[in-house]
Formats: structure tokens, sequence, C-alpha cells
């Protein structure tokens, strides 16, 4: 990845589109954006593929994050909870708790965060 400074932010160039990053949110995405959607997309795509291996049929499936981060340490990021809300056919509230510890240890967004950043998740099903 290469990443160029022009005026207000960073771009980078990918298959899908242009990426705008930068610490105004006027000029592209801020860092931690990126860094907390990351860790909600790709452990909200584990926990679907998991589901559905579990013959859970999954009709939606939204990820929802609340973002804590500490203004005393450059503003890192500290806690993130994911919310997921799940809706689909042979849902099962146990199996969905366990299918959450599995995607979370095998999501590579979620296991480069783990040791610095408290996560967190809970689900409710509609």
């Amino acid at each position: 990845m290469k990443f160029t400074f022009n005026e207000n932010k960073f771009e980078t160039e990918f298959e899908y589109g242009k990426l705008h990053v930068s610490g105004d949110e006027q000029y592209g995405f801020r860092p931690y954006q990126l860094m907390v959607s990351s860790v909600a997309v790709c452990s909200g795509g584990v926990l679907r593929k998991v589901l559905e291996k579990q013959r859970m049929t999954i009709s939606e499936l939204t990820v929802e994050a609340d973002v804590e981060r500490n203004p005393e340490e450059a503003n890192r990021l500290t806690k993130i909870h994911l919310h997921y809300t799940i809706s689909g056919e042979n849902l099962n509230e146990k199996k969905i708790d366990k299918a959450m510890e599995l995607a979370q240890k095998n999501c590579p967004m979620a296991q480069t965060i783990i040791a610095s950043v408290e996560l967190t998740e809970s689900f409710e099903i509609v």
C-alpha cells in the first residue's frame, strides 16, 4: 500500500476505489474510524460465517460499535464494544454466544488489537 499526502489528507488507491484518510473529517475518514470499522466488519463477517455453518440462516446482521478513547494518552482507543443485531431462522442464543467467542478468536482484526484494546460483544435477536 502506498499513501500520498495531498492537501489535507492522505490518499491511496485500491481495486474498489480511492480512500481518503485525514485527522479532519471534512477531508476523509479518521484513522480511528477505519480501525473500528475493520474490527466491526471483520468480526461481523466471521460471526455470520460461523452461524451459517451451524445451520442458522441470517437474513440481517448489523453491528453497532461503541468506542472509548483516552484523551490523556494521545486519544488512543481503550475499548470497543460491538453489539450485534441478528435476524434470521433457527437462531439459538446459546449457539450464538459460543459462535461469538469463536468468531473473535478467528477474526484477524480483533486478534490484532485484543492485547491493547478491551473488546466486548453483545447481541440481540430480532
